[in-house]
């Protein structure tokens, strides 16, 4: 079939079969299919949707458009978590060497920053050495030895999401929850995943800032990984405030070795990743019980075990050694590093997280434009949960900067972007539910 007459079918609101999916989506990868016909494509979607079938076999055919990696001789479950992105969100850092430590392979193929929310990969080239873009036989070695192994997507998986997002990201048809649906998931199925958590978040911080929206999202690529044959479920949690206590790249690496030498016992952001490796557990069949795996992957986190697991990836990837034990001469320290102070005494009440991801970039630590350059040392740290009662002039964060003015403007911005009331207002739960398959 023309690739007009595919297009024509979908403007039509006609169902596509699997076959001239694969047909276009090949075309795609092949390039006999053009631009103009990928954004007429797109914009069908965009307005009259797909059903379930359509999207599984929209996004088959993207994973199958490059390699699908094999895992073979790994006697380990492959499984792997994927975030929508939010504003403090290192949980990947410490996941996977989590679940690593539970017994699982995982690995975890990751972006950069998109907008206002930061990016693995970014926060992993903070650290000096450490390669995002291995080889094959490494990643595959580091899997295989280590237990886990965090890097970027490779030319070779879904090379048509690349060229079906790129023209989606400027003829205003991103925002289409089969095309969301289906770019995620080629990738991620392309990793050769028999399990799958997703992390969606809702809230000012996110990109789905209403619960009903998110929760579309959520189902949708719940129904549409375990129509592919992977086992998914969803967590929407929340991000109405900075996840970690830290927002930026290197800081948010130090946040990580903090966490996983026990210096963040007791906070959300804790509760949240030892949720996740619950699920991952339980979703492979290594646990048959959320409460037990959770207790699990406690344990692999207190005892020190996810840490060195943690340590030895880096090292494997190229990284220091001695990353965990010495973080503060390996990790670049922004020239000026100072408080931001509270404007009045009160309980902040509310975050402008949105705010907070974007004044990270205004301090150079993500991109306006693609071709930006990072400044991996800048952001903020020492940030303080909503409900924290302060005095005027306390510290309610710090600020790393590259220098003198960025930090005073910075501080200032920070500032604004918390409410602080003479009351504590209700904490949101940090998971609002679940979705399973």
């Amino acid at each position: 079939m023309l690739p007009q007459e595919t297009i024509r079918r979908k403007r039509d609101g006609e169902p596509l079969s699997p076959q001239e999916i694969a047909r276009f989506v090949a075309g795609v990868t092949e390039g006999s299919v053009s631009e103009g016909q990928v954004a007429a494509f797109a914009m069908a979607v965009w307005f009259n949707g797909m059903a379930r079938d359509e999207t599984v076999a929209l996004t088959l055919a993207m994973r199958d458009s490059g390699d699908v990696l094999d895992w073979s001789g790994i006697d380990r479950p492959i499984a792997d978590k994927h975030s929508t992105g939010g504003v403090g969100d290192n949980v990947s850092l410490m996941l996977a060497p989590i679940a690593a430590a539970c017994g699982l392979a995982v690995p975890m193929i990751s972006g950069r920053g998109l907008g206002h929310t930061g990016g693995t990969l970014d926060k992993l080239e903070s650290i000096p050495g450490y390669a995002i873009m291995p080889s094959a036989d490494l990643f595959r070695r580091t899997v295989k030895e280590v237990g886990c192994a965090i890097i970027g997507q490779t030319a070779d998986l879904a090379p048509a999401d690349k060229r079906i997002y790129a023209i989606r990201d400027v003829t205003a048809t991103v925002d289409s929850v089969p095309l969301i649906t289906a770019s995620i998931l080629s990738k991620k199925l392309a990793a050769g995943l028999g399990s799958l958590v997703l992390d969606v978040k809702v809230g000012n911080g996110a990109f789905m800032t209403e619960a009903a929206e998110a929760e579309m999202l959520a189902r949708s690529l719940v129904d549409v990984a375990n129509g592919a044959g992977v086992k998914t479920s969803a967590l929407m949690t929340d991000m109405n405030q900075p996840l970690a206590d830290a927002a930026g790249n290197a800081v948010e690496v130090a946040n990580c070795v903090a966490f996983l030498t026990g210096g963040k016992a007791g906070t959300r952001l804790e509760r949240i990743v030892l949720a996740f490796a619950a699920e991952m557990l339980v979703l492979s069949g290594l646990e048959t019980d959320l409460a037990a795996a959770e207790a699990k992957a406690g344990r692999a986190l207190a005892s020190g075990a996810a840490a060195e697991i943690f340590a030895r990836m880096v090292h494997a990837l190229g990284g220091p050694a001695d990353l965990v034990d010495r973080p503060d001469s390996r990790l670049a320290p922004a020239p000026i590093i100072r408080p931001v102070a509270a404007p009045q005494a009160g309980y902040l009440v509310s975050c402008d997280t949105r705010g907070v991801g974007l004044a990270v970039i205004e301090l150079g630590g993500g991109r306006s434009r693609p071709d930006d350059r990072v400044d991996h040392r800048v952001g903020f740290d020492r940030l303080l949960p909503l409900g924290a009662k302060v005095d005027s002039g306390a510290e309610i964060g710090r600020v790393h900067a590259a220098d003198e003015a960025d930090a005073a403007r910075a501080a200032e911005r920070l500032a604004g972007l918390y409410r602080i009331g003479p009351e504590p207002a209700g904490a949101s739960p940090d998971i609002l539910t679940r979705i399973s398959g």
